[in-house]
């Protein structure tokens, strides 16, 4: 029991000696700079740096996440602008190139205003590369008919084969079945430029027949449809001469021409209502009688015969019958 007093007091004895000690280091040192502050200060402040920096990294994470969120949402946005601008941008180039082909059209028109013209669109072709033979939008209800000219970019595409109400078919001048009655425009000597599909490869067309006596035609001179075909309108710029030889007959040239037209690319069209009006020359008539009144007797010794044979055959029939 005593033992227990006595240590009560030594207790409290220290205790009281903290105080008094705590209080005079109070009163010797300022605020803030007693050995205890400092003390601690020392202690606490790596803790509270720590607390304050994972407070911070906290605060900065979440808003990364929310800066992430943010950026993602504007940068799906910023996508959908992009993607419709760029759909503009294609309509705005496919606009100016119609624009542009259209355009072309309407100069050809106003060059060739003197023929009654409406323009068309191709719809269909053949298979290859080329449009030797293909179908266009218009047709015998927009006064195309059998034998229209056609023509694209700066000059002549072909010729209308078949009609229909809505629709008519091309053949072009680069088809293997294509002959056109041309002429060089600076010296009217007339040529043939005819359809090959395998030189359209090459770029060019066939020359031949070209009635060149005084050597005046050269190399680059342009050649149109002449005034005496039969078909296609006078004057419609065909190409340009790139190559030409003397035949082997020495009368006559034969070479190459390079269309004025994109054979490959064409969209658009101009077709001529007006149709060629074809007077055959004095020489040409005389031909055509001549060859009709040929045929004619050819037709009345075929029927003379096709009588005699039948005949004999009666005849000899009634024989046989009389045995």
């Amino acid at each position: 029991m005593n033992n227990e007093k006595n240590s009560g007091k030594v207790l409290l004895g220290i205790l009281t000696v903290i105080c008094a000690g705590l209080i005079t280091l109070s009163i010797i040192f300022p605020e803030g700079t007693d050995p205890v502050s400092y003390t601690v200060r020392f202690l606490v402040s790596p803790l509270q740096k720590s607390m304050n920096s994972f407070g911070s990294y906290l605060s900065g994470f979440s808003g990364n996440l929310q800066s992430s969120a943010g950026l993602r949402e504007e940068n799906k946005e910023l996508q959908e602008k992009v993607d419709t601008l760029t759909a503009e941008n294609s309509k705005l180039v496919l606009d100016k190139e119609e624009l542009e082909r259209l355009q072309i059209l309407l100069d050809l028109k106003n060059e060739y205003s003197d023929y009654d013209t409406v323009g068309a669109n191709v719809i269909s072709k053949d298979s290859g590369n080329w449009y030797s033979k293909f179908t266009i939008d218009k047709g015998s209800d927009d006064g195309i008919k059998v034998d229209s000219n056609v023509m694209a970019g700066a000059g002549l595409v072909g010729i209308v084969t078949k009609v229909g109400p809505n629709w008519a078919t091309v053949r072009s001048i680069i088809d293997d079945d294509s002959n056109v009655s041309a002429m060089v425009s600076t010296t009217s000597d007339t040529c043939i430029i005819a359809g090959n599909l395998q030189l359209i490869d090459q770029g060019t067309l066939s020359l031949v027949k070209l009635m060149d006596d005084n050597d005046h035609v050269h190399v680059g001179d342009k050649v149109v449809t002449s005034n005496i075909s039969e078909k296609y309108l006078p004057g419609i710029l065909i190409g340009y001469i790139s190559e030409l030889n003397n035949d082997a007959n020495n009368l006559t040239k034969s070479g190459q021409l390079t269309p004025v037209v994109d054979f490959r690319h064409l969209q658009e069209v101009l077709v001529t209502r007006t149709l060629k009006n074809y007077v055959p020359s004095t020489d040409d008539a005389e031909r055509d009688k001549e060859e009709r009144s040929k045929a004619e007797k050819e037709s009345q010794g075929e029927s003379e015969g096709i009588s005699e044979a039948a005949e004999g055959g009666e005849s000899a029939d009634g024989g046989q019958g009389g045995q």
